[in-house]
C-alpha cells in the first residue's frame, strides 16, 4: 500500500509533526509513504517533496488579500503538487492542513475527486467545512452559506472584498459527489459533531481519530533538568503553552486571564511558553519563556510545574493537555471545545470560557492536591500515544484501500 500525506508543513508545528509521526510508522510496517508539503524548512529526508517556496506562498498571501479568497490561486505550485500525485501514483492521498497559501484547495479536492483518489481528509481544524475562518466560535453562517462576514477582516483577512459566500460555494461544489472514496478524520468527538453538521461534509463517511504525542519524549523523566532551568523550589507553578501570548482582554488564546490569575495569586509562579507579544508590566510572578521548540526541553517544562493551563477561547484538539498528562502533569482551563471531551477526567477540570473566579478556585484546589505522576502518565500514553493514533490511521487506510 503506498499513502501519500500532504500538510502545509512537515515536521514543524502539530501538524507537520503527526505526519511525520504517519509517516515514520507506515515506513515501519513496510508500506510506501510519500509527503507533499508547502511551507517551512527545506528537507532531503527521502519521499518527501517541497511543492512552494516561502516567496511563492507569501505572493499568494497577498493575492487573497486583494481577491478575498483564501483558498484559491497557487496555480503553480497546485499543478506542481498535481504532478507529483500523478508520478508517484499512490493508492490513497491523505490531507491534513492544507492552508497556508500553498495549494489551491478547490482545485485539489475536485481533481481527487474526478480522479477516483482515495482521500481521507483530515480536520485539525474548522476551515475546510466553514470554507473561511480556522473557527467559527459563536457564529453560525458556515450552515447557511457564510457571507456579509462581521469577521472579514480577522478571518479572511481581506482588505477590501467580502468573498465569505464565494469561498464557501466553491468548498462545497469540490465537495459536492465526493463521497464512496473520501473519509473525513476530526482530531475530536467535538469536532466531528460540528463537521456532521455542515452542508460542505453531510453525509460523507465521518470517523474521529485523536492527535497523537511522542510518548518517548513526553514522558516522566525530564524533572531535575527542568527544574533546575525554572529555578522552581518550593513555590507552587503554573504552565501555560500556548502558539501565541498576548495580554489583551479579547484575544482568543487568553492570555490576559494568566496574568489575572497571576495579580491575585503572587505565591504562585506562572511560566508561558511560546511566542509573545512585547508585553511591559507584567506581574513579578509571570515569566515569559518564548517559543520552545525543542520537544524534550518541552516535556522538561510541563514536568517541572505543578499544573498546566488552558486559556483558549476554542480549540479543535489541544496538544497542550495530551503533552501534558503524558508528562504526568494535571491540567485546568476553560471550556473550549474539544480539550474538556479529550482530556482525563480524573486528573484535569475545565471552567465556563471567562469565569476567572471559578478557575481560580480550581487552580488552588489542583495545586493543594497530590497526583501520582507516573500514574496519569501511565493512563495518558494509552490515549495520546503516537502509535496509537498511527494504528488508528492504519486501520482507515486498509478499510479504503481493500473498499
Amino acid at each position: 500500500m503506498k499513502v501519500m500525506q500532504v500538510n502545509c508543513t512537515y515536521r514543524e508545528g502539530s501538524t507537520g509533526k503527526i505526519m511525520y509521526d504517519i509517516h515514520t510508522f507506515l515506513k515501519e510496517c513496510g508500506h510506501t509513504s510519500v509527503v507533499c508539503y508547502g511551507r517551512g524548512s527545506d528537507t532531503k529526508d527521502e519521499d518527501v517533496f517541497r511543492v512552494c517556496s516561502n516567496i511563492y506562498a507569501k505572493t499568494q498571501n497577498l493575492r487573497s488579500r486583494i481577491t478575498g479568497l483564501m483558498y484559491g490561486g497557487c496555480i503553480y505550485s497546485t499543478l506542481k503538487l498535481l504532478r507529483v500525485i500523478k508520478k508517484e501514483k499512490p493508492d490513497i492521498v491523505h490531507l491534513h492542513c492544507i492552508n497556508g497559501y500553498f495549494v489551491n484547495i478547490y482545485k485539489l479536492v475536485t481533481w481527487l475527486k474526478k480522479q477516483g483518489i482515495k482521500t481521507v481528509l483530515t480536520l485539525h481544524a474548522e476551515f475546510m467545512y466553514t470554507a473561511n475562518c480556522g473557527h467559527a466560535y459563536e457564529c453560525n453562517g458556515w450552515i447557511n452559506g457564510c457571507g456579509k462576514c462581521p469577521r472579514r477582516k480577522e478571518e479572511t483577512l481581506s482588505w477590501i472584498f467580502d468573498r465569505t459566500a464565494d469561498s464557501w460555494k466553491k468548498m462545497y461544489d469540490s465537495f459536492c459527489g465526493f463521497d464512496e472514496n473520501l473519509v473525513v478524520v476530526s482530531v475530536s468527538p467535538w469536532l466531528m459533531e460540528r463537521a456532521k453538521k455542515a452542508p460542505i461534509l453531510l453525509n460523507k463517511n465521518h470517523m474521529c481519530v485523536l492527535n497523537g504525542v511522542d510518548t518517548t519524549v513526553f514522558c516522566v523523566s525530564h524533572i531535575s533538568g527542568a527544574n533546575k532551568k525554572l529555578n522552581v523550589k518550593n513555590e507552587k507553578s503554573v504552565l501555560l503553552v500556548t502558539a501565541f501570548f498576548s495580554v489583551r482582554p479579547n484575544h482568543p488564546k487568553g492570555g490576559y486571564y494568566l496574568i489575572e490569575l497571576a495579580k491575585r495569586n503572587p505565591e504562585v509562579r506562572f511560566f508561558v511558553a511560546g511566542n509573545h507579544e512585547e508585553c511591559f508590566d507584567l506581574p513579578e510572578n509571570v515569566e515569559l519563556l518564548g517559543n520552545v521548540q525543542n520537544q524534550s526541553e518541552l516535556a522538561a517544562l510541563y514536568e517541572s510545574v505543578d499544573i498546566s493551563i488552558v486559556l483558549s477561547k476554542r480549540e479543535t484538539f489541544s496538544m497542550p493537555v495530551a503533552e501534558s498528562l503524558c508528562c504526568g502533569t494535571p491540567v485546568i482551563g476553560f471550556c473550549a471545545g474539544a480539550p474538556e471531551q479529550i482530556s482525563i477526567p480524573d486528573y484535569s477540570d475545565f471552567v465556563s470560557y471567562g469565569d476567572i473566579d471559578s478557575l481560580e478556585e480550581i487552580m488552588k484546589e489542583y495545586l493543594s492536591r497530590s497526583f501520582n505522576r507516573n500514574e496519569i502518565s501511565s493512563k495518558a500514553k494509552e490515549i495520546y500515544s503516537s502509535i496509537t493514533m498511527a494504528e488508528e490511521y492504519m486501520k482507515i487506510y486498509r478499510g479504503l484501500y481493500h473498499g
